[in-house]
């Protein structure tokens, strides 16, 4: 045997020696593998333009349009209503919308969202229906008893204005979706400041926005 082919050998069986005193865990091959992925995606990425790849990581647009911030202020306002799709819902949703339509379309953008608060509110109230199409309607078709004028006044109730319905129909979406109510302070019922009802001399009153005043009905007592 050559000196070359012994210490050949002799290497080889070395090098064996070793492989088996210390073999690799598996937590070193995945990590060995891992990086020479990473390494791969690294060369990959830089040859990349950067215009493409802002696109490829940006968020999509259906993500971006009505995405509602967390801060309440921040939704109530034109600017953000521009970035929503006209919004499309349940018979709920419709309910909201029609009876901001015909109650709030002419007020200020607080004010539509003060007016939805109203329904909202009472939906939540044990006093009222569970729903907004209930609440919306309550008493509808009956002499002097329903809660909303635009519901039992005999006029017509198509939609005259589709750009007004259209932003409304927004802030109703924004409320069925549970935008925190803040305005009015759980405020149930509301009036034009050309009239005075009865109830209000009752009633503590929680804020003034634009054309109404907002109350809150005060709860009953076991004893009531």
């Amino acid at each position: 045997m050559t000196i070359t082919l012994r210490r050949t050998l002799i290497a080889a069986i070395t090098l064996v020696s070793v492989s088996i005193a210390a073999p690799a865990s598996a937590e070193e091959v995945i990590s060995a593998r891992l990086g020479a992925v990473l390494g791969q995606e690294r060369q990959a990425l830089q040859i990349v333009p950067d215009t493409r790849l802002s696109a490829l990581t940006a968020v999509p647009e259906s993500a971006r349009r009505n995405a509602m911030p967390t801060d309440g202020d921040a939704v109530m306002t034109e600017s953000f209503l521009s970035t929503m799709t006209t919004p499309k819902g349940n018979s709920e949703w419709e309910c909201l919308a029609d009876a901001l339509y015909f109650e709030a379309r002419g007020e200020s953008l607080q004010g539509i969202f003060a007016v939805g608060e109203v329904i909202m509110n009472r939906v939540d109230s044990a006093e009222y229906p569970n729903t907004i199409c209930g609440v919306v309607h309550q008493g509808t078709g009956r002499k002097f008893a329903c809660q909303f004028t635009w519901t039992c006044d005999n006029n017509s109730d198509a939609i005259g204005n589709p750009a007004a319905f259209g932003r409304v129909g927004k802030v109703a979406k924004l409320l069925v979706d549970g935008l925190p109510r803040r305005l009015t302070s759980g405020a149930t019922h509301y009036h034009t400041k050309a009239v005075h009802p009865s109830w209000a001399n009752r009633f503590p009153r929680t804020a003034s926005i634009g054309a109404h005043y907002f109350y809150k009905q005060p709860t009953r007592s076991a004893s009531n």
